[in-house]
């Protein structure tokens, strides 16, 4: 498969997706869909389609952005200065929609990082259709819950 971005899917996007992946916004904290969400699958950029963290990374990290411990694949990692403060940028590869952030607080059983990723950037796709939508190889990697 292959992913990319494309004016098409950029005219698609909502002001909110729009804002956050190609301007590099956040969303306001516990205001995203996918913040409390846990069903089995995994969860791929909104603008290319390129998957970026199964439900089984998943956990509860409180901060009102959905937390991952690590990525499936397809992230790139940047220095972020902005807003007087140092901190990694999380985009994705093909993409290169802005994610988010990874901070170095996350679950010591799991790594020990919290990516904190705006659900506005995210598509998430069931576990059931994850074959049907070309997503297969990774159900390995989907818990079943």
């Amino acid at each position: 498969m292959t992913y990319r971005k494309t004016d098409d899917v950029i005219a698609k996007l909502t002001p909110e997706q729009y804002r956050v992946t190609q301007q590099s916004g956040t969303e306001r904290p516990f205001t995203g869909e996918y913040d409390k969400h846990y069903e089995p699958g995994i969860y791929v950029d909104v603008v290319s389609g390129e998957p970026l963290f199964a439900s089984s990374a998943k956990f509860n990290s409180g901060c009102g952005w959905p937390a991952f411990s690590k990525p499936i694949d397809n992230v790139t990692e940047l220095s972020d200065t902005t807003h007087g403060m140092r901190r990694v940028e999380v985009r994705s590869k093909h993409g290169d929609s802005h994610l988010g952030h990874v901070f170095n607080d996350g679950p010591r059983e799991k790594g020990g990082l919290r990516y904190c990723i705006n659900s506005a950037s995210l598509r998430f796709v069931p576990r059931a259709e994850m074959e049907a939508q070309g997503y297969g190889q990774y159900l390995i990697q989907v818990e079943e819950k």
